[in-house]
């Protein structure tokens, strides 16, 4: 970036102002080395060094190197953070308090939308001393480096008059532990006159800003010595202003409110005006800017089928990584079980080897490959038994019986103490409430729990079990790109169970056959398979099947060639039918509508409108001829359009009688049954018919989202399954 016009060259002269007037020690350091004139000209020298180390430093970013080719401009890509002060965490909610809460929302986040949220650089320019908490990858220090720059601007939005000094913790490994030396230091490569001595001078007159970033990263066997230095020297020099950050496991789990002085505050995950204000930063070059790259790929995270993905975007780093991703290849990956792996690769170890950290062991031989395996089982368990939260000692028992079991540890093993481990080190379980924890994203969880699926076997169960359960449909998708080239036989099974829901109703399996013969010697060069759903959709659209059920006949039929030109056509044959239905729906509520209103000599505004709904819906349905063609090989379908016409023309006056109405109901539903060669009848089920008809179409929509999902499939192993849909052996 360009050299920032900074405010420091000031505060640095008039610290050595200051100081020279009081003398003593200090002035005496100074003077030893330059005269006044001398030491301010090399302050203000220093001071654009300072500037540029800085920015070099600490404002350039770069994660992931295997997808980051070249840092970006902290001021580039930074996104206002938000903060949530401590009264926002539920630290005496119930385990069934929180479930609720969550599925009340409707929303796949964890934290309450109705935590009140702060302009995070507001709050750091507004208190003295603050301590920043988050989960990993949340971003506590790009929030402290920006803190810092905006404190080096001469008008920047820290407007506090001070020196910004960026501390990282982790350095302190020896036990000898100084701060002021390292502040010292840090102004001497940049060649302030007296270093030691100009830092004395600064802390006295309170002109510094010491950022003290990942007290968490200190090693364990420098802890207590680090968090004991720190409070002595925020007490001795209590002027200055002081912004610290901490994981909040590390921070509650080990030495809690140990820093008195400080405001606790916790940094809120990502909202979608952030997520959405990070993505047009991330893409913001002219080019991108032409091509409307941050609009499509906002508008591809808006999707309902990219609802997971979006979640992990909620965390800075993970969106960071997407951003990665759809920089290279302009979409996102369909092979979300790749993505979600990585994702979570990066959470259990990359970015701890990227930041250069050293972890305590938790547990001789517990490699990140096994903390997967063992949080996988956590993940599937919990999920098995529709939970989301559980207790830290249902958690800790588990955890103590996987090692037990695979590591042979000893049975007195402190499952508390590798909880609290995997909580600071990765943050993929999180404590939501006092001894409560949950997964950091659903979306991990539904992840681990399809990974265990796969290496304990148990699609089976997993089909048998969930089919129709719309909670587990994501691990289904992930479970078939897990699955590799087995995943064809993943696929063969859901079909044959979705068979089981239909073969004991006859009228279920005629409906199925009927959309085979009716479609088989049609005009459209389209997927046979799509031709059915179609033609199921068109005739369900006035049967007394549920809304799910029409909903996945018409997915079934867009989804089959999705990138094909007939996809439009199916798409539109599918509302010309339903139009009807609609049609035929409302004059029969008109006829109940014009009894209602000659009882009471009331006219129905209601009943205008149904009239005005009947006129759309024929205009619409008139238009019928070029698209059922195509998909049915009736040439009854050929006359409709004609019928339609005149049906249009004989719509009962807005006062006739009920009677009026009814029959011309029925003479449109005797035209579009006719077509179709169904009687009424055969779209009428009961419930448990209508419930069975869900579930079938339900499970072949799945398994055609499944197929999307898997990594590989041979073209010959799908077409043999994929010529079986929606038919039923004779």
């Amino acid at each position: 970036m360009a050299l920032l016009e900074s405010a420091i060259g000031g505060i640095a002269v008039t610290v050595l102002e200051t100081a020279f007037k009081a003398g003593g020690a200090v002035a005496g350091q100074i003077k030893g080395a330059y005269n006044e004139t001398q030491a301010k000209q090399k302050a203000l020298e220093a001071a654009q060094n300072y500037v540029q180390r800085y920015d070099e430093r600490h404002c350039q970013v770069k994660v992931m190197p295997g997808l980051m080719k070249e840092p970006m401009p902290l001021d580039d890509i930074y996104t206002a953070v938000k903060l949530l002060d401590d009264k926002s965490i539920q630290y005496f909610a119930a385990v069934d308090d929180l479930e609720t809460t969550y599925r009340t929302k409707g929303r796949r986040s964890f934290w309450s939308s109705a935590s009140p949220r702060q302009d995070g650089i507001q709050v750091a320019n507004a208190e003295q001393y603050l301590m920043v908490l988050g989960g990993p990858g949340i971003g506590k220090s790009t929030f402290l480096r920006k803190i810092g720059l905006e404190a080096l601007r001469k008008n920047g939005q820290i407007q506090r008059g001070c020196i910004p000094v960026l501390i990282e913790l982790k350095e302190l490994r020896d036990e000898a532990i100084d701060l002021k030396q390292k502040i010292a230091a840090e102004f001497a490569t940049c060649g302030f006159p007296a270093a030691a001595a100009f830092t004395e001078a600064s802390l006295a007159q309170g002109k510094l800003l010491v950022l003290l970033d990942g007290l968490d990263e200190v090693p364990t066997q420098n802890l207590n010595r680090v968090v004991e230095h720190i409070e002595k020297f925020v007490d001795a020099y209590s002027n200055n202003a002081f912004v610290a950050s901490c994981r909040i496991a590390a921070y509650r789990g080990s030495h809690g409110t140990c820093f008195k002085r400080f405001t606790d505050v916790t940094l809120a995950e990502f909202d979608d005006e952030q997520i959405e204000q990070f993505i047009r930063r991330w893409f913001s070059s002219a080019l991108e800017s032409e091509s409307g790259t941050a609009d499509k790929y906002w508008e591809l995270l808006q999707k309902d089928e990219n609802k997971a993905t979006k979640e992990l975007a909620q965390t800075p780093l993970l969106l960071t990584f997407l951003c990665l991703v759809y920089d290279r290849q302009h979409i996102l990956p369909t092979l979300r079980s790749i993505l979600y792996g990585k994702a979570l690769d990066i959470l259990l170890s990359e970015w701890s080897a990227q930041k250069r950290l050293e972890q305590d062991p938790i547990y001789e031989g517990f490699h990140p490959d096994l903390e997967k395996v063992l949080l996988a089982r956590i993940a599937y368990d919990s999920f098995e038994q529709d939970q989301l939260f559980f207790l830290k000692d249902d958690i800790t028992r588990r955890i103590g019986e996987f090692l037990e079991d695979t590591l042979d540890a000893p049975k007195h093993l402190d499952g508390a103490a590798v909880l609290r481990a995997i909580e600071r080190q990765q943050g993929i379980l999180v404590e939501r409430a006092t001894d409560i924890y949950s997964f950091s994203h659903l979306t991990l969880q539904e992840y681990l729990t399809a990974f265990h699926i796969k290496e304990e076997g148990l699609e089976t169960e997993l089909i048998i079990q969930h089919l129709t359960d719309k909670r587990w449909q994501e691990v289904f998708l992930l479970v078939t790109g897990l699955l590799g080239n087995k995943a064809i036989e993943f696929l063969a099974a859901i079909e044959a169970t979705a068979h089981t829901y239909i073969q004991t109703h006859p009228k279920l399996i005629a409906l199925i056959q009927w959309a085979n013969i009716s479609t088989v010697d049609s005009r459209g060069q389209f997927n046979p398979v799509a031709k059915r759903a179609t033609a199921i959709a068109s005739a369900i659209a006035s049967a007394s099947a549920s809304a799910r059920a029409r909903a996945s006949a018409s997915a079934i039929a867009i989804a089959i060639d999705s990138t094909s030109d007939s996809t439009s056509t199916r798409a539109i044959t599918i509302a010309i039918a339903s139009a009807i239905a609609r049609a035929i729906d409302s004059a029969r509520a008109r006829a109940i509508d014009s009894a209602r209103a000659r009882a009471s000599a009331i006219d129905s505004a209601s009943a205008i409108a149904r009239a005005s709904a009947i006129d759309r819906a024929i205009d619409r349905a008139i238009a019928i001829d070029s698209f059922f063609v195509a998909i049915f090989s009736n040439p009854k379908f050929a006359e409709l359009p004609d019928q339609l016409e005149l049906m249009a023309k004989t719509i009962p006056a807005q006062d006739a009688p009920g009677s009026d109405w009814h029959n011309w109901a029925d003479e449109l539903e005797a035209l579009w049954l006719n077509a179709l060669g169904l009687s009424r009848a055969d779209l009428r089920f009961n419930r448990e018919e209508a419930e069975a008809l869900q579930n079938y179409l339900c499970a072949i929509d799945l398994l055609l989202r499944c197929k999307n999902a898997a990594v590989r499939i041979r073209k010959q192993a799908w077409a043999e399954l994929e010529d079986r849909l929606l038919t039923y052996p004779s």
